[in-house]
């Protein structure tokens, strides 16, 4: 199957995080190993991968190293990368969540 791009809100979030050549990294690292292949999620689009690459997003703090950890987390089990972002209880929790002051 091939890799599942980014949804344009997430490259946003992306962008407000990442610059230079990290941003291209860090996007890679999303599409890469953070879509079709995290165990047992079945919402493999570019909208339904949103919270959990979301999610790894928020707990980056705009550090590669952290999102490697994030994805690496997401990969074994993404509800681990979903409770510590604050996302698990609420479904909608990641839509209202954005770097820098949380205004989308």
């Amino acid at each position: 199957m091939p890799d599942i791009p980014l949804s344009s809100d997430t490259q946003r979030r992306l962008d407000a995080l990442f610059a230079g050549p990290e941003r291209q990294t860090a996007a890679d690292l999303l599409v890469t190993r953070c879509g079709d292949n995290l165990p047992l999620w079945y919402h493999k689009d570019p909208q339904g991968l949103e919270r959990i690459r979301f999610a790894a997003l928020k707990l980056s703090n705009g550090t590669l190293s952290e999102l490697e950890r994030a994805v690496q987390i997401a990969q074994v089990d993404w509800r681990d990368v979903l409770v510590a972002a604050g996302f698990a209880h609420d479904v909608r929790a990641h839509e209202a969540w954005f770097p820098e002051g949380d205004a989308a």
